[in-house]
Formats: C-alpha cells, sequence, structure tokens
C-alpha cells in the first residue's frame, strides 16, 4: 500500500489510543480535522492549513500537538528554497479509541456531529436513525456488517476523489429508569 506514491508498508495497521496526552490531542475537534486530512495523503503544514480553513501558525501548533502524541509522524522532508518542507502522514493505518466510561462524552460522535453540522446545507447527506428491536446474535451480527462494509469501502477510498465520511453508532440506550434518573 502506498500514500500518494509513498510507501506505507512500514505504518502500524492500528494505534491504540491510550494516554492522557493523546487522548487530549484527539479530543480536539481542530486536530480530528488534520488527521482526516492526513488520513490518504501525506501534507505540508500549508496544505493542512489550506484543506482545514487555519492559518499555518494554528497548523503547525496542532500538527506539533499530534506528532508529539505519536498520532502523526513525519514520512518524507525536502529543500524548497533554503526551507526544509516536512510532509506529516498518520502515524498508523487506524486510530483506536478506548471506550468513554459510563456517562462520558464519546469524542468519535461529538466530532462526527460538528462534521455534520458544518457540511454543505445543500450538499449530499444521508441521516438516518432507526429504534430496533434485536436478539443479541442479531446484534451482534448487524455490528460485525457494519464494520465490514465501512472496511470494503475504506479500501476502495481514491484520494483524488472528494471525501466522504461514514459514521455509525449501534448501542443499547439507557432504560427508562436509568434514564428518568439521570433527568433528576
Amino acid at each position: 500500500m502506498t500514500i500518494a506514491g509513498m510507501p506505507t508498508d512500514d505504518l502500524p495497521e492500528t494505534l491504540r489510543v491510550s494516554t492522557d496526552e493523546q487522548l487530549r490531542a484527539v479530543s480536539n475537534l481542530t486536530r480530528h480535522r488534520i488527521m482526516a486530512v492526513l488520513r490518504f495523503e501525506p501534507a505540508t503544514i500549508t496544505q493542512i492549513a489550506e484543506r482545514v480553513g487555519l492559518a499555518k501558525g494554528s497548523s503547525s501548533y496542532h500538527v506539533r500537538l499530534l506528532e508529539r502524541a505519536g498520532l502523526v509522524k513525519v514520512v518524507r522532508t525536502r529543500k524548497v528554497r533554503g526551507v526544509t518542507e516536512r510532509y506529516y502522514a498518520m502515524a498508523a493505518r487506524s486510530i483506536v479509541l478506548p471506550d468513554p466510561g459510563e456517562g462520558g462524552p464519546d469524542v468519535l460522535m461529538r466530532h462526527a456531529v460538528a462534521d455534520l453540522e458544518a457540511s454543505p446545507v445543500d450538499g449530499e447527506r444521508q441521516v438516518r436513525m432507526a429504534h430496533l428491536r434485536l436478539t443479541e446474535e442479531q446484534f451482534a451480527q448487524l455490528a460485525a456488517r457494519l464494520h465490514a462494509l465501512a472496511d470494503e469501502y475504506r479500501e476502495l477510498s481514491d484520494p483524488s476523489l472528494p471525501d466522504a465520511s461514514l459514521v455509525f453508532a449501534l448501542f443499547h440506550p439507557a432504560s427508562r429508569a436509568q434514564a428518568e434518573g439521570d433527568a433528576k
């Protein structure tokens, strides 16, 4: 596998976020968006700033925090008019976040909602919520199918095509008694 013509065979398949520094780094929406830019191809600070809509200084600051946390790394450098230009990429093909504690915020869902709210209103969006009643076996089967489908389309992703985000959440909601207790 290559990222924009660069070999990525040395990239680990997964990086599990485990330290407080890593959790703080991925909890920030701007850094989440920077990692999305780097997901398919390396980019310089200038390219990242343009794609995320940041000033170069802000982009550099956020990339340094991600690099210090071990989530992104320099994959190539080149001299341009006497200045060393660094190309950054994700440190692994996928990042795995720990499950939030009970009642804790789910970072991925917060970022997904923010990205959805920021997406163009006139753009194509597919949003659906379905309430289901499933056996534990059906629940597990559906989860496996959703993961397989997401993996299948991730493999088909082409960096030259426009970005698309897929987010799904399959969960057992809090019981009515539990929800009423939280509301008091």
